[in-house]
Protein backbone atom coordinates (compact mmCIF):
# COMPACT_ATOMS: atom_id res chain seq x y z
CA UNK A 1 0.00 0.00 0.00
CA UNK A 2 0.89 3.46 -1.09
CA UNK A 3 2.58 5.68 2.08
CA UNK A 4 -0.16 7.70 3.36
CA UNK A 5 -3.00 5.66 1.40
CA UNK A 6 -4.19 3.89 4.89
CA UNK A 7 -4.51 7.67 6.17
CA UNK A 8 -7.01 8.57 3.32
CA UNK A 9 -9.47 5.96 4.35
CA UNK A 10 -12.54 7.57 6.19
CA UNK A 11 -14.03 6.05 8.92
CA UNK A 12 -17.06 5.23 6.45
CA UNK A 13 -15.38 3.53 3.81
CA UNK A 14 -13.74 1.58 6.89
CA UNK A 15 -16.69 0.49 8.24
CA UNK A 16 -19.00 -0.37 4.82
CA UNK A 17 -19.10 -3.72 3.90
CA UNK A 18 -16.12 -5.67 2.51
CA UNK A 19 -15.26 -4.32 -1.43
CA UNK A 20 -15.63 -6.54 -4.35
CA UNK A 21 -12.07 -7.77 -5.19
CA UNK A 22 -11.53 -5.95 -8.45
CA UNK A 23 -12.84 -2.54 -7.05
CA UNK A 24 -10.30 -2.91 -3.74
CA UNK A 25 -7.55 -3.91 -6.13
CA UNK A 26 -8.57 -0.84 -8.53
CA UNK A 27 -8.37 1.57 -5.67
CA UNK A 28 -5.66 0.43 -4.00
CA UNK A 29 -3.83 0.89 -7.28
CA UNK A 30 -4.87 4.28 -7.51
CA UNK A 31 -3.62 5.49 -4.70
CA UNK A 32 -0.22 4.80 -5.70
CA UNK A 33 0.82 8.20 -7.51
CA UNK A 34 2.62 6.92 -10.49
CA UNK A 35 2.26 10.41 -12.14
CA UNK A 36 4.30 10.51 -15.46
CA UNK A 37 5.97 13.85 -16.25
CA UNK A 38 7.08 12.59 -19.20
CA UNK A 39 11.05 13.19 -19.95
CA UNK A 40 12.08 10.53 -17.61
CA UNK A 41 10.68 11.86 -14.87
CA UNK A 42 7.83 9.60 -12.85
CA UNK A 43 6.96 8.82 -9.59
CA UNK A 44 6.01 5.14 -8.05
CA UNK A 45 6.01 3.18 -10.85
CA UNK A 46 8.51 0.85 -8.95
CA UNK A 47 6.16 0.60 -5.95
CA UNK A 48 2.76 -0.21 -7.95
CA UNK A 49 4.65 -2.83 -9.79
CA UNK A 50 5.79 -4.14 -6.19
CA UNK A 51 2.23 -4.34 -5.37
CA UNK A 52 1.01 -5.96 -8.67
CA UNK A 53 3.53 -8.09 -7.92
CA UNK A 54 2.91 -9.25 -5.08
CA UNK A 55 -0.65 -9.81 -6.04
CA UNK A 56 0.77 -12.11 -8.43
CA UNK A 57 3.16 -14.20 -6.38
CA UNK A 58 0.07 -14.77 -3.89
CA UNK A 59 -1.47 -16.60 -6.66
CA UNK A 60 1.46 -19.13 -6.95
CA UNK A 61 2.98 -17.74 -10.13
CA UNK A 62 6.78 -17.04 -10.72
CA UNK A 63 6.88 -13.53 -11.57
CA UNK A 64 9.90 -11.31 -13.01
CA UNK A 65 10.42 -7.96 -12.86
CA UNK A 66 12.74 -5.68 -15.17
CA UNK A 67 13.92 -2.07 -14.10
CA UNK A 68 16.16 -0.70 -17.13
CA UNK A 69 16.06 2.10 -15.53
CA UNK A 70 15.99 3.74 -12.13
CA UNK A 71 12.63 2.67 -10.82
CA UNK A 72 10.55 2.43 -13.59
CA UNK A 73 9.88 -1.05 -13.19
CA UNK A 74 8.23 -3.70 -15.39
CA UNK A 75 6.50 -6.85 -14.41
CA UNK A 76 5.57 -10.36 -16.28
CA UNK A 77 3.89 -13.58 -15.16
CA UNK A 78 3.23 -16.36 -17.19
CA UNK A 79 -0.42 -18.25 -16.51
CA UNK A 80 -0.18 -21.87 -17.89
CA UNK A 81 -3.12 -22.56 -19.82
CA UNK A 82 -5.01 -25.44 -20.58
CA UNK A 83 -3.30 -26.07 -24.42
CA UNK A 84 -0.03 -25.15 -24.19
CA UNK A 85 0.86 -26.01 -27.74
CA UNK A 86 -1.75 -23.13 -28.32
CA UNK A 87 0.73 -19.39 -29.28
CA UNK A 88 0.36 -17.81 -26.09
CA UNK A 89 -1.65 -14.61 -25.69
CA UNK A 90 -0.19 -11.31 -24.02
CA UNK A 91 -2.59 -9.78 -21.64
CA UNK A 92 -0.95 -6.22 -20.54
CA UNK A 93 -1.49 -2.95 -18.87
CA UNK A 94 0.56 0.07 -17.82
CA UNK A 95 1.25 1.56 -14.15
CA UNK A 96 1.32 5.04 -15.15
CA UNK A 97 -0.92 7.75 -15.32
CA UNK A 98 -0.86 11.42 -16.63
CA UNK A 99 -0.26 14.05 -14.05
CA UNK A 100 -3.70 15.78 -12.02
CA UNK A 101 -4.23 18.95 -10.60
CA UNK A 102 -5.29 18.35 -7.56
CA UNK A 103 -6.88 21.93 -7.54
CA UNK A 104 -9.30 21.16 -10.42
CA UNK A 105 -10.85 18.38 -8.97
CA UNK A 106 -13.75 17.30 -6.50
CA UNK A 107 -11.91 14.69 -4.90
CA UNK A 108 -8.15 14.03 -3.95
CA UNK A 109 -6.98 12.03 -7.37
CA UNK A 110 -4.85 9.83 -5.27
CA UNK A 111 -7.24 8.86 -2.62
CA UNK A 112 -9.18 6.27 -4.45
CA UNK A 113 -12.86 7.65 -2.98
CA UNK A 114 -15.77 5.64 -3.60
CA UNK A 115 -18.78 8.11 -4.00
CA UNK A 116 -22.16 7.27 -5.04
CA UNK A 117 -21.15 3.69 -7.00
CA UNK A 118 -18.30 5.47 -8.57
CA UNK A 119 -14.81 4.99 -7.88
CA UNK A 120 -12.68 8.36 -7.95
CA UNK A 121 -8.81 8.99 -9.19
CA UNK A 122 -6.33 9.39 -11.68
CA UNK A 123 -5.92 6.16 -13.17
CA UNK A 124 -9.74 5.24 -12.57
CA UNK A 125 -10.25 5.01 -16.29
CA UNK A 126 -6.60 4.92 -17.92
CA UNK A 127 -5.86 2.27 -16.99
CA UNK A 128 -6.22 0.82 -13.72
CA UNK A 129 -9.16 -0.36 -14.08
CA UNK A 130 -8.25 -2.74 -16.18
CA UNK A 131 -5.10 -3.64 -14.36
CA UNK A 132 -7.45 -4.31 -11.47
CA UNK A 133 -9.60 -6.60 -13.98
CA UNK A 134 -6.80 -8.20 -15.19
CA UNK A 135 -5.33 -9.18 -11.24
CA UNK A 136 -8.61 -10.16 -10.28
CA UNK A 137 -9.67 -12.55 -13.81
CA UNK A 138 -6.47 -14.02 -13.09
CA UNK A 139 -7.26 -14.77 -9.21
CA UNK A 140 -10.73 -15.70 -9.89
CA UNK A 141 -9.14 -18.65 -12.43
CA UNK A 142 -6.57 -19.54 -10.49
CA UNK A 143 -8.51 -19.68 -6.74
CA UNK A 144 -11.39 -22.22 -8.87
CA UNK A 145 -8.63 -24.67 -10.02
CA UNK A 146 -9.20 -23.09 -13.63
CA UNK A 147 -6.85 -22.42 -16.84
CA UNK A 148 -7.35 -20.14 -19.16
CA UNK A 149 -7.76 -21.84 -22.17
CA UNK A 150 -4.11 -20.87 -23.47
CA UNK A 151 -1.00 -19.75 -22.00
CA UNK A 152 -1.59 -16.13 -20.96
CA UNK A 153 1.59 -13.69 -20.05
CA UNK A 154 0.74 -11.01 -17.87
CA UNK A 155 2.79 -7.91 -18.07
CA UNK A 156 2.34 -4.52 -16.70
CA UNK A 157 4.74 -1.72 -18.19
CA UNK A 158 6.28 1.38 -16.82
CA UNK A 159 5.79 4.96 -18.88
CA UNK A 160 3.24 4.52 -21.59
CA UNK A 161 2.02 7.53 -21.10
CA UNK A 162 5.68 9.21 -22.46
CA UNK A 163 4.82 6.58 -25.46
CA UNK A 164 6.30 4.19 -23.85
CA UNK A 165 10.44 4.87 -24.44
CA UNK A 166 11.54 3.62 -21.21
CA UNK A 167 8.99 1.37 -20.37
CA UNK A 168 7.61 -1.28 -22.90
CA UNK A 169 9.98 -0.29 -25.75
CA UNK A 170 13.02 -1.54 -23.56
CA UNK A 171 11.60 -4.16 -22.60
CA UNK A 172 10.81 -5.82 -25.97
CA UNK A 173 14.11 -4.74 -26.80
CA UNK A 174 16.01 -6.40 -23.58
CA UNK A 175 13.26 -9.09 -22.37
CA UNK A 176 11.85 -10.67 -25.34
CA UNK A 177 11.88 -13.95 -24.30
CA UNK A 178 8.84 -12.93 -21.81
CA UNK A 179 6.99 -13.08 -25.19
CA UNK A 180 7.92 -16.06 -26.19
CA UNK A 181 5.14 -18.41 -28.07
CA UNK A 182 2.97 -15.31 -28.29
CA UNK A 183 1.78 -14.27 -31.31
CA UNK A 184 -1.66 -11.69 -30.03
CA UNK A 185 -2.29 -9.37 -27.10
CA UNK A 186 -5.38 -7.50 -25.60
CA UNK A 187 -4.77 -4.77 -23.50
CA UNK A 188 -7.12 -0.93 -23.79
CA UNK A 189 -8.36 0.58 -25.09
CA UNK A 190 -11.52 -0.90 -25.94
CA UNK A 191 -14.76 -3.65 -25.17
CA UNK A 192 -16.41 -0.58 -23.45
CA UNK A 193 -20.05 0.38 -24.13
CA UNK A 194 -21.48 4.16 -26.02
CA UNK A 195 -25.08 4.72 -26.45
CA UNK A 196 -25.79 5.04 -30.26
CA UNK A 197 -29.08 7.18 -30.79
CA UNK A 198 -29.93 5.43 -27.33
CA UNK A 199 -28.95 1.57 -28.08
CA UNK A 200 -25.98 0.33 -26.52
CA UNK A 201 -23.08 -0.87 -28.45
CA UNK A 202 -19.52 -1.54 -27.13
CA UNK A 203 -16.71 -1.05 -29.35
CA UNK A 204 -13.76 -3.15 -29.58
CA UNK A 205 -10.27 -1.45 -30.72
CA UNK A 206 -8.69 -2.97 -33.78
CA UNK A 207 -6.08 -0.44 -34.88
CA UNK A 208 -4.71 2.91 -32.95
CA UNK A 209 -3.09 5.57 -34.96
CA UNK A 210 0.59 6.72 -35.17
CA UNK A 211 1.94 9.01 -32.78
CA UNK A 212 4.22 12.38 -34.01
CA UNK A 213 5.25 14.35 -30.87
CA UNK A 214 6.92 17.45 -32.54
CA UNK A 215 8.13 20.41 -31.41
CA UNK A 216 7.94 23.77 -33.62
CA UNK A 217 10.90 25.65 -33.27
CA UNK A 218 10.92 29.59 -34.41
CA UNK A 219 13.76 31.81 -34.62
CA UNK A 220 14.31 35.51 -34.68
CA UNK A 221 16.82 38.45 -33.35
CA UNK A 222 16.76 39.37 -29.57
CA UNK A 223 16.00 42.77 -28.81
CA UNK A 224 14.34 45.15 -26.56
CA UNK A 225 10.88 44.72 -25.78
CA UNK A 226 10.63 48.50 -26.71
CA UNK A 227 11.92 47.94 -29.95
CA UNK A 228 10.28 48.65 -33.78
CA UNK A 229 10.80 44.81 -34.39
CA UNK A 230 9.47 42.57 -37.40
CA UNK A 231 12.17 39.47 -36.83
CA UNK A 232 10.03 38.34 -33.34
CA UNK A 233 10.31 34.46 -32.69
CA UNK A 234 7.04 34.60 -31.11
CA UNK A 235 5.05 36.47 -33.54
CA UNK A 236 6.51 33.73 -36.28
CA UNK A 237 5.63 30.96 -33.55
CA UNK A 238 2.09 32.14 -32.87
CA UNK A 239 1.15 32.59 -36.36
CA UNK A 240 2.62 29.01 -37.48
CA UNK A 241 0.64 27.57 -34.52
CA UNK A 242 -2.37 29.29 -35.13
CA UNK A 243 -2.21 27.54 -38.78
CA UNK A 244 -1.88 24.60 -37.32
CA UNK A 245 -4.28 24.12 -34.56
CA UNK A 246 -7.04 25.40 -37.09
CA UNK A 247 -6.08 23.41 -40.02
CA UNK A 248 -9.31 21.59 -41.03
CA UNK A 249 -7.42 17.81 -41.79
CA UNK A 250 -9.27 15.96 -44.42
CA UNK A 251 -11.52 12.77 -43.88
CA UNK A 252 -9.97 9.28 -44.36
CA UNK A 253 -11.81 6.49 -44.11
CA UNK A 254 -10.04 3.29 -43.09
CA UNK A 255 -11.78 -0.19 -43.51
CA UNK A 256 -11.90 -0.75 -39.68
CA UNK A 257 -14.05 2.86 -39.20
CA UNK A 258 -15.77 1.94 -42.62
CA UNK A 259 -17.32 -0.63 -41.14
CA UNK A 260 -18.18 1.09 -37.90
CA UNK A 261 -19.93 3.97 -39.87
CA UNK A 262 -21.93 1.34 -41.46
CA UNK A 263 -22.42 -0.03 -38.23
CA UNK A 264 -23.49 3.13 -36.81
CA UNK A 265 -26.22 4.14 -39.49
CA UNK A 266 -27.34 1.02 -39.36
CA UNK A 267 -28.11 1.08 -35.01
CA UNK A 268 -29.31 4.37 -35.87
CA UNK A 269 -30.88 4.08 -39.07
CA UNK A 270 -29.45 6.97 -40.07
CA UNK A 271 -27.77 7.70 -44.08
CA UNK A 272 -24.15 6.74 -44.27
CA UNK A 273 -23.05 10.08 -46.19
CA UNK A 274 -21.85 12.21 -43.41
CA UNK A 275 -19.40 10.27 -41.04
CA UNK A 276 -19.28 12.96 -38.75
CA UNK A 277 -22.80 13.26 -37.92
CA UNK A 278 -22.41 9.52 -37.64
CA UNK A 279 -20.10 9.82 -34.97
CA UNK A 280 -22.35 12.18 -33.22
CA UNK A 281 -25.09 9.23 -32.42
CA UNK A 282 -22.57 8.06 -30.19
CA UNK A 283 -22.97 11.50 -27.98
CA UNK A 284 -20.29 11.99 -25.26
CA UNK A 285 -17.91 9.17 -27.36
CA UNK A 286 -18.38 11.33 -30.20
CA UNK A 287 -14.86 13.61 -30.10
CA UNK A 288 -12.93 10.40 -29.14
CA UNK A 289 -14.34 8.54 -32.74
CA UNK A 290 -14.55 11.96 -34.83
CA UNK A 291 -10.46 12.09 -34.19
CA UNK A 292 -10.35 8.17 -35.38
CA UNK A 293 -11.47 9.83 -38.90
CA UNK A 294 -8.50 12.28 -39.76
CA UNK A 295 -5.42 13.74 -38.74
CA UNK A 296 -5.41 15.65 -35.75
CA UNK A 297 -2.71 18.63 -34.77
CA UNK A 298 -3.46 19.43 -31.12
CA UNK A 299 -0.99 22.16 -29.92
CA UNK A 300 -0.16 21.37 -26.09
CA UNK A 301 3.02 23.13 -25.26
CA UNK A 302 4.94 26.82 -25.79
CA UNK A 303 7.86 28.06 -24.45
CA UNK A 304 9.86 31.46 -25.08
CA UNK A 305 11.51 34.91 -23.76
CA UNK A 306 13.11 35.16 -20.18
CA UNK A 307 11.88 38.63 -19.01
CA UNK A 308 9.20 40.94 -19.92
CA UNK A 309 11.37 43.63 -21.67
CA UNK A 310 13.22 41.46 -23.76
CA UNK A 311 12.40 39.97 -27.31
CA UNK A 312 13.59 36.28 -27.57
CA UNK A 313 15.32 34.93 -30.66
CA UNK A 314 13.84 31.81 -30.12
CA UNK A 315 10.20 30.28 -29.41
CA UNK A 316 9.03 26.83 -29.13
CA UNK A 317 5.70 24.93 -29.60
CA UNK A 318 4.89 21.01 -28.88
CA UNK A 319 2.46 19.52 -30.93
CA UNK A 320 0.34 15.84 -30.53
CA UNK A 321 -0.08 14.78 -33.98
CA UNK A 322 -2.30 11.33 -34.10
CA UNK A 323 -2.00 10.12 -38.15
CA UNK A 324 -3.72 7.61 -39.83
CA UNK A 325 -1.73 4.17 -40.22
CA UNK A 326 0.76 4.62 -43.13
CA UNK A 327 0.19 8.64 -43.38
CA UNK A 328 3.58 9.60 -41.32
CA UNK A 329 5.66 11.24 -43.75
CA UNK A 330 3.05 12.64 -45.88
CA UNK A 331 1.28 14.59 -42.35
CA UNK A 332 5.11 15.75 -41.59
CA UNK A 333 4.95 16.99 -45.21
CA UNK A 334 1.90 18.98 -44.71
CA UNK A 335 2.86 20.03 -41.61
CA UNK A 336 5.68 21.96 -42.75
CA UNK A 337 3.49 23.37 -45.35
CA UNK A 338 1.08 24.97 -43.17
CA UNK A 339 3.70 26.37 -40.69
CA UNK A 340 5.79 27.85 -43.54
CA UNK A 341 9.64 27.42 -44.47
CA UNK A 342 10.33 29.87 -41.76
CA UNK A 343 9.47 27.47 -38.76
CA UNK A 344 11.31 24.21 -37.93
CA UNK A 345 10.24 20.56 -37.30
CA UNK A 346 11.54 18.98 -34.60
CA UNK A 347 10.32 15.07 -34.08
CA UNK A 348 10.42 14.77 -30.57
CA UNK A 349 8.99 10.79 -30.86
CA UNK A 350 7.86 8.74 -33.67
CA UNK A 351 5.60 5.23 -33.23
CA UNK A 352 3.30 3.49 -35.49
CA UNK A 353 0.38 2.78 -36.72
CA UNK A 354 -1.86 -0.60 -36.46
CA UNK A 355 -4.72 -2.00 -37.85
CA UNK A 356 -5.79 -5.28 -38.57
CA UNK A 357 -9.39 -6.79 -39.31
CA UNK A 358 -12.17 -7.58 -37.30
CA UNK A 359 -12.10 -10.76 -37.53
CA UNK A 360 -10.60 -14.48 -36.39
CA UNK A 361 -10.94 -16.75 -33.48
CA UNK A 362 -10.12 -13.81 -30.91
CA UNK A 363 -12.37 -11.57 -31.76
CA UNK A 364 -15.14 -14.23 -31.81
CA UNK A 365 -13.64 -14.88 -27.97
CA UNK A 366 -13.79 -11.13 -27.08
CA UNK A 367 -17.68 -10.86 -28.81
CA UNK A 368 -18.93 -14.13 -27.54
CA UNK A 369 -17.66 -13.03 -24.14
CA UNK A 370 -19.48 -9.85 -24.33
CA UNK A 371 -22.60 -11.51 -25.80
CA UNK A 372 -22.93 -14.03 -22.76
CA UNK A 373 -22.86 -11.35 -20.23
CA UNK A 374 -24.70 -8.65 -21.99
CA UNK A 375 -27.26 -10.24 -24.50
CA UNK A 376 -28.25 -9.37 -27.52
CA UNK A 377 -25.87 -5.50 -27.93
CA UNK A 378 -23.68 -5.34 -31.06
CA UNK A 379 -19.53 -4.76 -30.86
CA UNK A 380 -18.63 -2.53 -33.37
CA UNK A 381 -14.66 -2.20 -34.37
CA UNK A 382 -12.88 1.12 -34.10
CA UNK A 383 -9.50 2.85 -34.65
CA UNK A 384 -8.49 4.42 -31.47
CA UNK A 385 -7.13 7.96 -31.77
CA UNK A 386 -4.61 7.26 -29.22
CA UNK A 387 -1.82 4.85 -29.02
CA UNK A 388 -0.86 2.07 -26.66
CA UNK A 389 2.33 -0.18 -25.61
CA UNK A 390 0.61 -2.67 -28.05
CA UNK A 391 2.67 -0.76 -30.72
CA UNK A 392 5.85 -2.03 -28.87
CA UNK A 393 4.72 -5.57 -28.96
CA UNK A 394 3.75 -5.34 -32.38
CA UNK A 395 7.80 -5.44 -33.08
CA UNK A 396 7.88 -8.88 -31.90
CA UNK A 397 5.05 -9.96 -34.41
CA UNK A 398 2.64 -9.65 -31.72
CA UNK A 399 -0.99 -8.33 -33.01
CA UNK A 400 -2.95 -6.30 -30.45
CA UNK A 401 -6.37 -5.30 -29.87
CA UNK A 402 -7.94 -2.91 -27.22
CA UNK A 403 -10.50 -4.98 -24.50
CA UNK A 404 -11.20 -3.78 -21.59
CA UNK A 405 -14.89 -4.45 -21.19
CA UNK A 406 -16.98 -2.09 -18.94
CA UNK A 407 -20.73 -1.81 -19.22
CA UNK A 408 -21.23 2.40 -18.56
CA UNK A 409 -24.42 3.93 -17.45
CA UNK A 410 -25.80 5.96 -21.06
CA UNK A 411 -25.16 8.93 -19.77
CA UNK A 412 -21.50 8.80 -18.92
CA UNK A 413 -18.95 10.60 -20.57
CA UNK A 414 -16.62 7.85 -20.46
CA UNK A 415 -14.30 8.96 -23.41
CA UNK A 416 -13.90 12.36 -22.29
CA UNK A 417 -12.41 11.17 -18.95
CA UNK A 418 -8.82 10.21 -20.12
CA UNK A 419 -6.72 12.53 -19.14
CA UNK A 420 -9.41 14.76 -17.92
CA UNK A 421 -10.67 16.17 -14.46
CA UNK A 422 -12.52 14.34 -11.84
CA UNK A 423 -12.11 10.41 -13.25
CA UNK A 424 -13.96 8.15 -12.55
CA UNK A 425 -15.92 5.02 -13.67
CA UNK A 426 -18.74 2.95 -11.92
CA UNK A 427 -17.85 -0.31 -9.78
CA UNK A 428 -20.36 -2.18 -11.08
CA UNK A 429 -18.88 -1.38 -14.41
CA UNK A 430 -15.47 -3.08 -13.06
CA UNK A 431 -17.30 -5.92 -11.60
CA UNK A 432 -18.74 -6.68 -15.18
CA UNK A 433 -15.54 -6.58 -16.62
CA UNK A 434 -14.16 -9.19 -14.47
CA UNK A 435 -16.50 -11.08 -15.43
CA UNK A 436 -16.21 -10.68 -19.15
CA UNK A 437 -12.44 -10.84 -19.16
CA UNK A 438 -12.59 -14.32 -17.01
CA UNK A 439 -14.86 -15.61 -19.42
CA UNK A 440 -12.93 -14.47 -22.17
CA UNK A 441 -9.63 -15.73 -20.70
CA UNK A 442 -11.61 -19.02 -20.68
CA UNK A 443 -12.34 -19.18 -24.39
CA UNK A 444 -9.50 -17.33 -26.09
Amino acid sequence: MAAGSLDRMSTTEASAPALPEVVRLARDLIRFDTTNFGGGRSRGEREAAEFVGAHLESLGLEVDYFEPISRRTNVCARVPGADRDRPALVLHGHLDVVPAVAEDWQVDPFAGEIRDGMLWGRGAVDMKDMDAMILASVGDLLRSGRQPARDVIVTFFADEENGGVEGSELVVRDRPEWFAGATEAVSEVGGYSVSVAGTRAYLLQVGEKALLWIRLVAHGRAAHGSAHHSDNAVTRLAEAVSALGRTPWPLTVTPTTDRMLRELARIGDAPEADPDALAALTGPAASFLRSSLRTTTNPTGLTAGYKHNVIPDRAEALIDVRVLPGTEADALDEIQRVIGPDVDIEVVHRDIGLEVPFEGALIESMVGALGRHDPGVPVLPYLLGGGTDNKALAALGITGYGFAPLRLPVDMDFTGMFHGVDERVPTDALEFGRDVLTDFLLTC
